[in-house]
């Protein structure tokens, strides 16, 4: 593994002075606001901004083809309460069979930064799935099983928790729901209140995949963005050999989202790293 060459940082220090951290250098957040957690974001992209190949490389992992990245993603997870994901990034995952037929779990991999998530929070790993119909079968994914190690919640609308909690009456009577909104809509600031009040939730990494994290985007819900961006290119398109059609668009990190010039989301570049070719970012929102 390779040390990340810091060209400029402008962020706060590390809240521990840790050995862990000197490949990164210093790691900090502001406190969260009264009303809902200091909410920041992690992608990777591709040079023309894609996101995802789509098919059968899919994954973030697929575009970044950089063990510091993982790494980076388990350095973020261990500073953050909770986890939180679209239902989209799951089933993608799952229909990968990656790490395993019933999909993955998303935790803290490296021991070491395991141990620093428990120094950090001391509490234990949570992924929150973000679904407004509340359309899956808890039982086909491993992420909700009583024995996964990390403790699984979903926000739901009222009509997705209807769909949902004749399952939590068995098996999987330990994921909890969080209900907000009317009917069929999600209210994803409400949500975020109620982890902040309820949970204690103060740093929450939003980890996508774009449907969620363009939702959270508008709603002016994201604080932060880390930004891997790999040295390669790939068009959006899929190619012909995959997509007969021609129908299908590689996503972008927000692209279900149409901002006018006035509208358009600003940031402030706060830091930025390198290893060999590619790039690591962060920005903050300006408000």
């Amino acid at each position: 593994m390779r040390e990340f060459q810091i060209l400029f940082d402008h962020g706060e220090h590390s809240e521990l002075l840790d050995p862990v951290l000197a490949r990164y250098g210093r790691l900090g957040f502001p406190g969260a606001p009264e009303q809902r957690p200091w909410i920041f974001a992690n992608f990777v992209q591709t040079l023309d901004g894609v996101v995802s190949f789509l098919g059968r490389d899919a994954s973030g992992g697929d575009i970044s083809q950089s063990d510091e990245d993982r790494w980076l993603m388990d350095l973020l997870r261990a500073h953050a309460d909770a986890v939180l994901l679209g239902l989209g990034t799951l089933r993608v995952e799952t229909e990968l069979g990656r790490p395993r037929p019933r999909g993955p779990v998303f935790r803290i991999m490296d021991p070491t930064l395991r141990n620093l998530h428990a120094r950090l929070r001391n509490t234990r790993e949570r992924n929150i799935y973000v679904t407004a119909r509340g359309d899956l079968q808890l039982s086909d994914y491993y992420a909700f099983d009583a024995d996964a190690p990390v403790e699984a919640m979903i926000i739901t609308s009222p009509m997705g928790g209807e769909n949902l909690r004749p399952q939590l009456e068995d098996a999987h009577s330990h994921v909890k729901l969080i209900i907000t909104g009317s009917d069929s809509q999600l209210d994803l600031q409400a949500a975020m209140h109620w982890l902040r009040k309820n949970l204690g939730v103060q740093h929450l990494l939003c980890e996508g995949g774009p449907r969620l994290y363009g939702a959270m985007l508008a709603a002016g819900l994201i604080d932060e963005q880390f930004l891997t961006v790999s040295p390669i290119e790939c068009g959006q398109h899929v190619p012909l050999s995959d997509d007969p059609d021609g129908k299908l668009l590689r996503p972008t990190i927000a692209f279900e989202q149409a901002f006018s010039k006035h509208d358009a989301v600003r940031w402030t570049w706060l830091s930025c790293r390198r290893v060999g070719d590619h790039q690591f970012h962060r920005f903050r929102r300006l408000r």
